[in-house]
């Protein structure tokens, strides 16, 4: 019957990952994005033409699970090869791809993401970031905010609008940005989430561009936006999960172990029982994350934005359950630095917030799933 959900070379790949990642226990992220991507796991999702591995988001959001399960997860993966390297991928010319998806495959090239603004917030039709022509380049002029690893990114794939040259109105266009553009300057937010990828604000002030810094076709407008994000919303579901499962892990053994009053503290139900509540709302959101991939490797992308969408809330929500649980379970030793916990009690409620909020997602989910009416 497992085989019905996940394939044997799926499971074989999840042990393969597992086990490197419990290997790795104290590699630094860099380190350890440069060793996954020799083994093929950073480029997994990339097409074999390319250097990638062939397969999908599927795959990926499969390692990074597993990564983020033995506490080794990989942000950036969300970014450089599922958002930036799928749209790349999908609609990049053939010199776009042979430049970039070769060196995202193999880790030695990074890409980071702009698209939320200060005042846009998770309203992409408010983004007021603009390009226009000049000759035969384009002038770009905006600001972005809580860009993740802009510092470590060889170039950052930004989100702009620009002019219908029918309907006069604007449309969103994806621009390759390399990272020492003149009039592109990057500024550090400080962040109190302990992640070792900083966030950035960016300017972009008359930021000119050659023709061939557009990605794909100028007027297929959101088709391309959410082919990558869609693999954003699955990935970020799959960060979240690995993160409750690693939170939930650290609670079991400690249950296990810890005896008051001459039993062990996991034979009572009081921790038990939301500990094995904990489990199940991560494994049914690996369900529906699972879906959500499978529909997006098979083409479908509008049945693959409603899963994406509910798999980003289903694990956003476990996660934060998770860690508030495992928190909780091991009492002042959760808030220690040596079990290690305290410090995700922020990173999860990331799931919740980000790419887009949970409020957001309901918003999707009432509209276009139910039929509601909107309320703006």
């Amino acid at each position: 019957m497992t085989d019905l959900i996940e394939s044997e070379e799926h499971q074989a790949l999840r042990k393969a990952v597992a086990s490197f990642a419990e290997d790795h226990p104290d590699a630094g992220n860099r380190a350890l994005w440069r060793e996954a991507a020799a083994l093929g796991y950073i480029g997994v999702n990339l097409p074999e033409t390319y250097g990638g591995g062939g397969g999908g988001i599927t795959e990926l959001s499969l390692v990074l699970e597993e990564l983020g399960a033995a506490g080794n997860p990989l942000l950036m993966m969300i970014v450089s090869p599922a958002i930036c390297g799928t749209v790349i991928a999908r609609f990049g010319t053939e010199a776009q791809k042979q430049q970039w998806l070769p060196a995202l495959a193999d880790g030695s090239r990074l890409m980071a993401f702009g698209i939320t603004e200060p005042d846009a917030g998770s309203n992409s039709h408010r983004i007021t970031t603009t390009a226009r022509r000049d000759g035969t380049d384009w002038l770009i002029t905006g600001r972005k905010v809580f860009v993740s690893g802009v510092d470590i990114a060889d170039a950052t794939l930004v989100v702009g609008r620009t002019e219908d040259a029918r309907t006069g109105r604007l449309k969103p266009c994806l621009f390759i940005v390399p990272r020492d553009a003149p009039g592109f300057t990057r500024r550090v937010i400080d962040m109190e989430l302990h992640s070792e990828e900083k966030q950035f604000e960016l300017v972009l002030d008359e930021v000119r561009l050659p023709a061939d810094a557009l990605v794909g076709d100028e007027d297929a407008g959101l088709l391309q936006l959410f082919a990558g994000l869609n693999p954003e919303r699955i990935m970020t579901a799959a960060f979240a999960i690995g993160m409750g499962r690693h939170a939930l892990a650290k609670a079991v053994g400690y249950a296990r172990e810890r005896t008051v009053w001459n039993a062990p503290i996991g034979a009572h139900q009081a921790i038990a029982h939301p500990l094995a509540q904990a489990h199940i709302e991560l494994e049914l959101a690996r369900l529906m994350m699972q879906k959500a991939a499978r529909l997006y490797d098979a083409g479908d992308d509008a049945g693959a934005g409603e899963a994406a969408n509910m798999a980003k809330y289903a694990a956003g929500e476990a996660c934060v359950k998770a860690v508030d649980q495992a928190v909780h379970t091991l009492g002042g030793n959760g808030l220690t630095r040596e079990f290690g916990l305290a410090r995700l009690i922020s990173a999860a409620r990331v799931a919740r917030i980000a790419p887009v909020s949970r409020e957001m997602i309901l918003n999707y989910v009432s509209h276009q799933t139910l039929g509601l009416p909107k309320s703006y």
